[in-house]
């Protein structure tokens, strides 16, 4: 996201200008009168405007491997969050059924188990994913998204029946209230 223009630099954000325009003339790029020039410019500047016009003909550097763990953090919690999220209408009806089945004596086989698998099993396949020795962050997710998708169209057709049956009561309402013809 790009810094409004005339904003003030802070030391930090001097410096990794310096460092990003060091590695520049590591890999090639510019020449040693071209690096202390910028260097020059880079310490100099008050605005992130005179930062970006010293680096603006310069290609974007890669990411260095502690922002990609950085990346990497931010994004799993970011779906674990969701996943969570997800999960948490799964363990609303769980309980629900718990206290059905303990309201009716809690005899016999604990049947609600089966409704917790049904919000278990895909919070463990996602956290595996997730957090396995092989990381899918995408599988998890498509996944999330497709169960949004689908928890969405699930709730648009029952607004669209809820609307349905509203209508046709108005409907048997006002034939009701008509005069009958003559």
């Amino acid at each position: 996201m790009a810094d409004p223009p005339k904003l003030r630099v802070s030391d930090e954000e001097r410096e990794r200008a310096a460092t990003d325009i060091r590695e520049h003339f590591a890999a090639g790029r510019l020449s040693d009168d071209e690096l202390a020039e910028r260097l020059q410019s880079v310490y100099s500047a008050k605005t992130s405007d005179e930062l970006q016009a010293v680096r603006s003909d310069l290609p974007q550097l890669p990411a260095t491997p502690a922002e990609q763990r950085a990346e990497l953090a931010a994004r799993r919690a970011h779906l674990q969050r969701r996943m969570l999220q997800q999960a948490g209408g799964g363990a609303g009806t769980f309980i629900l059924c718990t206290a059905v089945w303990v309201a009716t004596g809690a005899s016999g086989q604990f049947w609600p188990i089966w409704v917790a698998l049904v919000a278990l099993i895909p919070l463990i396949r996602n956290g595996w994913r997730l957090y396995g020795p092989a990381p899918e962050l995408e599988r998890v997710q498509e996944d999330l998204a497709r169960r949004e998708r689908r928890d969405h169209e699930r709730s648009e057709r029952r607004a669209d029946r809820h609307e349905d049956r509203r209508e046709r009561r108005l409907e048997r309402r006002d034939r009701r209230r008509l005069p009958p013809p003559h």
